[in-house]
């Protein structure tokens, strides 16, 4: 699959993880990464460009993930990208919740390069018809 023509936005109040996310997706061949640290900054940001896939953290401070998700899915001109999921959170309901709400994958933190891969791969696929 070709990446150097995607972009990703990555969500997450960390900077270490925004940072650990660039890496992997840089490694893997993204062609644009931007990071910023809430979802409001990630819905100010998406006003003026357009991403092929949205990576966010769930517990954030202001609004968290899945609050944040939840906007994209209610809004008509970003309710079909791609949404990732990545957290540490491991509890079925709060699976359950996100997968309710639409997210698109789960990316269990601390991830690597391979499991970046791996869900963008399954995010990215062709939909058959």
């Amino acid at each position: 699959m070709k990446l150097n023509d995607k972009r990703v936005l990555v969500v997450d109040d960390q900077k270490s993880m925004r940072g650990m996310a660039r890496y992997c997706l840089t490694e893997i061949g993204v062609g644009v990464v931007d990071s910023v640290e809430s979802g409001e900054a990630a819905l100010e940001r998406m006003k003026t460009v357009r991403y092929d896939v949205i990576i966010s953290d769930w517990n954030m401070d202001g609004m968290s993930g899945l609050d944040f998700l939840k906007t994209v899915r209610a809004s008509q001109s970003w309710k079909d990208v791609p949404f990732i999921m990545a957290t540490s959170e491991r509890s079925k309901e709060l699976i359950v919740a996100a997968k309710q709400a639409g997210v698109s994958h789960y990316l269990v933190k601390p991830f690597n390069v391979t499991d970046m891969q791996k869900r963008l791969d399954v995010v990215l696929a062709p939909k058959a018809a």
